[in-house]
């Protein structure tokens, strides 16, 4: 197995595979060393010796500079690393574009076709409150309507809850995003039915959120005040399931091709690996679902910093470059508004597993979507209308990207990590680990181990292992956080709370 990799022959450092030792000899290119102290898994070593100020360069790109000699043979990680990056820049569209060729063998999967056009890859029944002041209600009514069907034949296999801590007292974007990813919701093809349950007296007022959310099958969205049910309430609720229940327990699944399927593409805890085993894997996954004629989004803008001039000579035309350079200044300028540092260094995780810098994390990031053209660029909570590989406006936070990811109607979030989470969204959250040690400490966690690659499997035999297992996925195998029950949203929050 591997000790080590130059991921790039323009590479000043070379990453540890797995923990090396001082006095372990390196050998990479026309640079030999011995290493002069311990380089634990995930972290670089340098090539060369390094003056102060001096570029480290990975992927074949400036990640920092150092901020001490650093001679070779030795650790460079984020006590003795400086971003390169700065504030709002210009940029100039270059293109450079590489067509994903369509595919020789068109696959298909089993999902549920809806009225709309959409296919769902589950077929569940939400219930979605306009106000956090519901919640207890609209998880009341999850957890009676759970038991009350459980053993009866029916296709739905998922009656689910989403409190969240909006919908009043919100201005402005706040209390549009809360209201957009909410409509989000009620058309997302992965629910067969939807209950909004509101109170009454809340911003966000019923009225005005069925005149968002526009045109539904109103035998599978229901909606309700509390307020104006005389009596219980719950009851009330009880038979809107009941009523949605029977018009989708029957649904069934049909061929579908995969040019139907929409895929997030997330990471979080990453590690020294996640640029060389996960986020790879994931490039090579979302070029095949683009042969395919499906779509991807890549999301967590602040984690394109130092990348972004890539994807945006990508970008199809000079007008998607400008929606991209737009994605970028306009988080750039948040940031700004609240007096915090554009690049700020990575998480304490990032630190502990490698990861040095921002840009350094956003080069092993952008590699989550491959090589395809950018074909369109969504503001937040905006739904997904053109195919092929988009870009998202939506923060790093790992549930608050992941639940827009969602609402742009992605069926699916692929998530790599190297350090481990348990959480899901709203979709199947499907966690990919970076390396090994991971999916064997956390196996109730980790989907799919990339940390083989590490280990020499060949990246085109882990892509078709990978791509089989997604598509089990999709066909209504469960993920581990499906199984263990864990579903969530979170709604991006930047101004004030009444």
């Amino acid at each position: 197995m591997s000790e080590y990799i130059r991921i790039n022959p323009a590479d000043n450092v070379a990453v540890a595979l797995q923990d090396l030792h001082a006095g372990d000899a390196i050998a990479a290119g026309d640079c030999r060393v011995v290493l002069r102290e311990d380089i634990p898994a995930g972290h670089k070593a340098t090539l060369c010796d390094l003056r102060e100020g001096q570029d480290v360069i990975k992927y074949g790109f400036p990640i920092g500079h150092v901020t001490r000699d650093a001679a070779a043979g030795t650790l460079v990680d984020h006590s003795c690393i400086k971003t390169n990056l700065e504030g709002l820049l210009d940029y100039s569209y270059t293109p450079a574009l590489t067509e994903i060729a369509p595919s020789s063998r068109m696959r298909t999967f089993k999902g549920f076709r809806r009225a709309d056009g959409q296919v769902g890859v589950r077929n569940q029944i939400w219930i979605i409150p306009t106000v956090g002041c519901v919640n207890g209600v609209a998880n009341t009514l999850a957890e009676r309507f759970r038991a009350e069907i459980a053993g009866q034949e029916s296709s739905v296999d998922a009656v689910v809850a989403f409190p969240h801590n909006y919908g009043c007292s919100q201005l402005g974007d706040d209390h549009q995003n809360t209201r957009n990813i909410l409509a989000d919701m009620v058309h997302h093809p992965n629910a067969g039915g939807v209950l909004v349950v509101s109170l009454g007296c809340e911003n966000n007022q019923l009225g005005a959120f069925r005149e968002l959310v526009g045109e539904v099958d109103p035998s599978r969205v229901r909606m309700f005040e509390t307020q104006k049910v005389d009596g219980d309430e719950i009851e009330f609720g009880m038979d809107e399931l009941r009523a949605i229940h029977d018009a989708c327990r029957n649904d069934v699944r049909t061929d579908v091709p995969v040019s139907e399927l929409r895929v997030g593409l997330k990471c979080g805890g990453s590690d020294g690996l996640s640029g060389i085993t996960a986020n790879p894997l994931l490039g090579v996954f979302s070029d095949w679902i683009v042969s395919q004629g499906g779509t991807t989004v890549l999301t967590e803008v602040p984690e394109m910093f130092g990348a972004e001039t890539i994807l945006m000579n990508r970008c199809q035309d000079e007008a998607t470059f400008e929606k991209t350079v737009s994605l970028i200044n306009d988080f750039k300028s948040y940031f700004m508004k609240n007096d915090q540092p554009v690049y700020e260094n990575p998480s304490p995780g990032n630190k502990a597993g490698g990861i040095s810098t921002l840009e350094e994390k956003s080069l092993g990031c952008t590699q989550k979507c491959g090589k395809s053209i950018v074909r369109g660029v969504l503001r937040y909570g905006e739904r997904l209308s053109v195919k092929g590989l988009n870009l998202l406006s939506a923060p790093g936070n790992d549930l608050v990207a992941s639940t827009a990811l969602a609402a742009s109607g992605c069926q699916i979030v692929l998530f790599t990590t190297g350090r481990g989470t348990p959480f899901g969204t709203f979709v199947p959250t499907m966690k990919v680990s970076t390396n090994t040690p991971l999916a064997q400490k956390k196996p109730t966690w980790i989907d799919f181990n990339a940390g083989v690659i590490a280990q020499d499997t060949p990246m085109e035999e882990a892509a078709e292992a990978f791509i089989e297992y997604v598509l089990k996925i999709v066909d209504g195998e469960r993920v581990n956080s499906e199984k263990s029950g864990y579903r969530e949203i979170a709604i991006f929050k930047s101004g004030v709370t009444l």
